[in-house]
């Protein structure tokens, strides 16, 4: 990749990411009052900050007081407004005495509490991990710093990244901001409620298995999976090299260009997808099954708005897919978290060791912990099955995949992300799907697994809000590597697919 140019020729390179997204959203006026201020896409307010017209001080001011007020949410497990405060005028003098302004500069951005920052705790959102501090940024914090970013605070999560709720009973439950009764998804639930109720327009997430892409459907927001290895993972709490994957949250695709440009150094000229003859894949059989009716109802009607814009609908099957994904997606996880995570404890210096981590987590975590990754456990891995999985089942999902884009020559797949709209809290066992009850791991996590189980690039847009005023999203899943085609596709369906109506629960 080649270094990135000076700020007019970023703007340019972005295409419509900045002057179309400002344009179409009505940008907001730096003169405007907090509230507005908090309503600014990271691309706009970079704009702002970058020519003087707005200072990173005052924006950092109305993104604090924000999240002061929506402490209901539980977003945060870390935040520092002095800090914050200090970080925003130190980049005001920076501009102030002629230091070039970088891509990201002055942004606030939450960071999950999974990744490593040199100033903050990094705690997993687990009590071993409570203290830690780790020396150095992650790689990915590291760019956005160099950018001119700056953490606005560390984002709750469930706890240890191991399931989709952030119900955390370490921490507390983070709360959907459209319902606080209901889970914001996880595990990365904190970033999406934050971004969600505007407590910055853009934050770090990070993925295993759905961990960006539920909490974004359910949050009603833009996710980006990139392409397994598109971005550094080293100073994130591990649970698969095979499958984890850091990436961005937002409330526009262009903002997600965005965040893909500065941490990939990937600065190709962007512009949206006109959607008149883009063929999109539609598997019925796996991805649109035992859907609950407000998902598929708002599903369907995406599907025709794609239509109307001229995309073609291309019906086909993918067959032996669940089997695949059965023998690899846990077998995997689960038997790479206690080798990763003990590697990660050592590498980082935290202080502690793997057995007393699992051994103070929360019961829930230890529960699953015992049954699925501890010796002894029903659902644990063996070597042979593991090596069976790596070696021989993941190639064949992989394989899988690349001769149905070959074959079927579609830019992307589209699905609904989940088979439901937010559970809620507490409801972690069974969910009721139009009076059938499903196990809640198939409800939130059965549409999302292939996807990054075969380490393809995945963007999550949302489509609406069921009757009873919570979100719902489709998936667009492309092939491996095309993940800047994926953002213009995406930047191409949002117009089409339309904004979303504010979370009802907004400070």
């Amino acid at each position: 990749m080649s270094e990135p140019p000076d700020l007019s020729r970023r703007t340019f390179v972005l295409g419509t990411t900045a002057s179309v997204a400002m344009s179409a959203a009505g940008a907001k006026s730096p003169a405007a009052g907090a509230a507005d201020l908090c309503d600014l896409s990271a691309v706009e307010a970079v704009a702002h900050m970058s020519q003087g017209a707005l200072t990173s001080e005052r924006y950092a001011r109305a993104l604090l007081a924000r999240c002061r007020s929506a402490h209901a949410l539980n977003a945060f497990i870390t935040l520092e407004p002095a800090r914050v405060l200090e970080a925003a005028r130190a980049r005001d003098h920076e501009r102030l005495a002629g230091a070039k302004p970088g891509p990201l500069f002055g942004l606030p951005i939450p960071v999950k509490d999974s990744v490593n920052t040199r100033d903050y705790p990094t705690t997993g959102g687990t009590p071993a991990l409570r203290h830690f501090h780790p020396r150095e940024d992650a790689p990915v914090v590291a760019a956005l710093r160099a950018a001119g970013a700056l953490v606005l605070g560390k984002t709750n999560l469930h706890e240890l990244s191991y399931g989709w709720t952030s119900n955390n009973l370490a921490f507390g439950a983070v709360r959907n901001p459209y319902d606080l009764s209901r889970i914001p998804g996880g595990s990365s639930g904190g970033t999406a409620a934050a971004i969600a109720t505007h407590l910055a327009p853009l934050g770090i997430a990070e993925d295993t298995e759905g961990s960006i892409r539920v909490p974004a459907a359910f949050c009603g927001i833009a996710g980006f999976r990139p392409t397994t290895g598109r971005y550094s993972t080293r100073g994130c709490v591990p649970i698969s090299p095979l499958f984890d994957q850091v990436g961005p949250h937002a409330r526009s695709v262009a903002d997600l260009a965005l965040f893909d440009s500065v941490v990939a150094n990937d600065w190709q000229k962007l512009e949206a997808t006109p959607l008149d003859g883009v063929r999109l894949g539609v598997v019925r059989e796996y991805w649109f099954t035992d859907l609950d009716p407000e998902v598929e109802r708002l599903t369907e009607l995406a599907l025709a708005r794609l239509k109307e814009a001229g995309a073609q609908i291309v019906e086909t099957q993918l067959p032996g897919l669940a089997s695949l994904i059965d023998l690899t997606t846990d077998p995997v996880q689960n038997h790479d978290v206690r080798v990763a995570l003990a590697r990660y404890l050592k590498e980082y210096g935290a202080g502690v060791d793997f057995e007393t981590l699992v051994a103070q987590a929360s019961p829930d975590i230890q529960r699953v912990f015992r049954s699925d990754v501890l010796p002894g456990g029903i659902n644990f891995v063996t070597e042979p099955v593991y090596a069976a999985a790596r070696d021989q089942y993941l190639p064949a999902l992989r394989r899988l995949f690349q001769d149905y884009f070959v074959r079927t020559g579609v830019a992307a797949m589209v699905f609904p992300t989940t088979l439901v709209p937010a559970p809620r809290i507490g409801e972690e066992t069974t969910v009721d799907v139009g009076g059938r009850l499903l196990p809640f791991e198939t409800a939130v996590a059965r549409n999302i697994a292939p996807g990054s189980t075969a380490g393809l690039p995945g963007l999550v847009l949302p489509v609406g809000l069921t009757h009873g005023g919570l979100p719902v999203a489709i998936e667009f899943d492309a092939p491996a590597g095309a993940d800047r085609a994926l953002l213009a596709l995406g930047l191409g369906a949002e117009r089409v697919l339309g904004l979303m109506p504010a979370p009802r629960v907004r400070a």
